[in-house]
């Protein structure tokens, strides 16, 4: 072979390899092309789990009967601090003006809400069963030491702010884990567990009410821790998240979701709504009182609004799965005010007890329902951040309501403007949700 023949089939040699390599290059691209387009299908995809709600069975089941026990533990506690703001105005803090006692319920109203902002932060991160314990040692410890106080500072630090915190720490995560477990049946599923509230508000006024007489108030409060240690036991060992944890952009505030008006005015809602919404559940003992009803039978007035508003949390939550939440909560909101403005002008056992049965079912509506909207009100990625906003913003009416309906009792004697206030207050709120619903649906007919 000569030397060009040679260099001929060198030649060759290596224009086949470069047409190899290329070849191989095309090839690789291509690999890789269609591993990045795999890769964004399988992003693009949500997680089975996602969409597959469970809707009930056992385990679901068993979430909602955990977060009953978890409301009973903390919304129903709360809601039976009528019987204690009577109970003090009489005995250990008779010489505090009873706007001041007020301050005392008031600040657990509001911190029950306000810590949402936190949790459901932390909840939509993946964290749930450290926080939901500590907060229930909290809570526990927090009801012993109530036991001991004697002083009007030792009771806002006690029975105000850190039974408040820890009552929040542990009811806002109630509301997001519904969410992990049903989608369908989301709204009965939220009014069942919304009946913790009325079992809790039903037991702990006739407890409390009965036991001070028998053991003393110290023994009571300890009553009291005994039976949070079971309820919240039995919580945290049943209670479990089934989504993944999500990172949304944006921190511990989404201040962008405030350029949503049906978002924002919703907040706005929720706020004016608590300025009056607790009112008649914190001074129907004593205003039963003050028109003659006897103090044995007036503390019970608490206990019947509590569990009347159980049905009214059942059916809430039934109806607004059928016709929608907002739907469903702005005509009971607006009953609500109808029975504020009565209520001061019931001076009869008998007609205290049908203002409190029907604010009950009523005000049961708008508690069990109130978070509802929200998941049609956003990203569900997002419902916990922006839940705890709504619930933080709500916070606020509830730490200012009860007390400046105490100052307006103090200043005019009586209860009739007292009404008057919280009555205007709701009747707002009710406007602003009509308004919510228009922005969202931008008609008159339409489920939301």
């Amino acid at each position: 072979m000569t030397h060009g023949q040679l260099a001929g089939v060198d030649g060759g040699a290596s224009t086949a390899t470069v047409d190899a390599l290329a070849a191989n290059e095309e090839l690789n691209k291509l690999d890789e092309f269609e591993i990045g387009e795999k890769e964004f299908q399988e992003a693009s995809v949500p997680n089975p789990s996602e969409l597959d709600f469970p809707d009930g069975g056992f385990r679901a089941w068993l979430v909602v009967a955990g977060t009953i026990a978890g409301n009973a533990s903390t919304f129903g506690y709360v809601n039976a601090w009528g019987v204690f703001q009577a109970y003090y105005e009489e005995t250990v803090l008779k010489d505090v003006p009873p706007s001041n006692i007020a301050w005392i319920g008031s600040i657990q109203y509001s911190l029950v809400f306000f810590p949402g902002l936190i949790t459901g932060r932390l909840f939509d991160l993946g964290y749930f069963k450290i926080p939901y314990l500590a907060a229930s040692s909290l809570l526990v410890m927090c009801t012993f030491l109530v036991a001991q106080c004697t002083q009007y500072w030792q009771f806002i630090l006690c029975q105000g702010i850190a039974t408040g915190l820890s009552c929040g720490m542990i009811f806002g995560p109630n509301v997001g884990i519904v969410g992990h477990w049903f989608k369908r049946r989301r709204g009965l599923a939220m009014g069942l567990s919304a009946i913790g509230s009325s079992i809790g508000g039903t037991i702990f006024p006739i407890a409390t009410h009965h036991l001070i007489p028998l053991v003393g108030f110290q023994w009571t409060m300890r009553i009291c821790a005994f039976i949070l240690v079971c309820t919240l036991g039995f919580a945290n060992l049943v209670l479990a998240r089934r989504l993944p944890p999500k990172d949304v952009k944006g921190g511990l505030f989404n201040l962008k979701a405030f350029k949503e008006p049906a978002y924002a005015v919703y907040c706005a809602s929720g706020f004016v709504a608590f300025l009056g919404l607790y009112t008649v559940l914190t001074y129907i003992d004593v205003s039963a009182v003050s028109v003659g009803v006897s103090p044995d039978f007036s503390f019970y007035l608490i206990s019947i609004a509590n569990g009347s508003s159980l049905f009214g949390r059942i059916a809430g939550g039934i109806s607004s799965d059928r016709f929608g939440p907002l739907n469903c909560l702005a005509p009971m909101t607006l009953i609500a005010a109808g029975m504020t403005f009565a209520w001061p002008y019931a001076r009869s056992q008998g007609a205290l007890i049908a203002v409190a049965v029907l604010y009950g079912m009523v005000s049961g509506v708008y508690v069990s329902v109130f978070s509802l909207p929200l998941f049609r009100l956003g990203d569900v990625a997002d419902i916990g951040r922006r839940t705890g906003m709504a619930l933080s913003i709500a916070a606020l009416g509830a730490l200012a309501g009860p007390p400046i309906s105490g100052a307006i009792n103090t200043a005019t004697g009586g209860f009739v403007a007292v009404g008057y206030y919280a009555g205007s207050t709701i009747i707002l709120a009710v406007v602003l949700l009509v308004v919510t619903r228009q922005l969202t649906l931008r008609s008159l007919w339409g489920k939301i």
